[in-house]
């Protein structure tokens, strides 16, 4: 057995990284699972080429996004917080009114809680695009 043989591990540049286009429809799927699978995607943990500290994920489109399902009495309880940072600045947002007035948010808060909170956090949700309905503006992603 040599001894001075010395296995390289193959690391990707970002120019060798290939990112493809996926369609998530969320009609009728459950909230937590449609985000742990779309939170795999964008950080492209099924590539064969997957390392923790390089973003080689691929873009997302999910549509039907006001059709997400929640289990148990959540649609009742579940309640969005934020806060600005200043005195009095405590938000908070019932499920039901942000399904209202804007489903696509509750995906990408979803999608965003399971992502790693690092410095690639944010080029990989601005790969992510979440649509209301199923017409989307990137039909011709698909298409080919």
């Amino acid at each position: 057995m040599d001894r001075n043989i010395k296995m390289k591990t193959y690391q990707p540049s970002s120019k060798e990284i290939k990112r493809t286009w996926h369609l998530v429809d969320a009609k009728d799927k459950i909230l937590g699972r449609v985000a742990s699978d779309v939170a795999e995607l964008l950080m492209g943990k099924g590539k064969t080429d997957f390392s923790r500290h390089l973003d080689s994920g691929d873009f997302v489109v999910v549509i039907n996004a006001e059709k997400i399902v929640i289990t148990g009495n959540k649609a009742k309880q579940k309640v969005y917080i934020t806060h600005s940072g200043y005195p009095g600045g405590f938000k908070s947002k019932k499920y039901a009114k942000v399904l209202e007035e804007h489903p696509e948010r509750i995906l990408e808060h979803a999608i965003k809680g399971m992502l790693p909170d690092n410095k690639l956090q944010a080029p990989r949700m601005a790969r992510l695009n979440v649509v209301e309905g199923e017409d989307h503006k990137f039909v011709d992603k698909f298409t080919k």
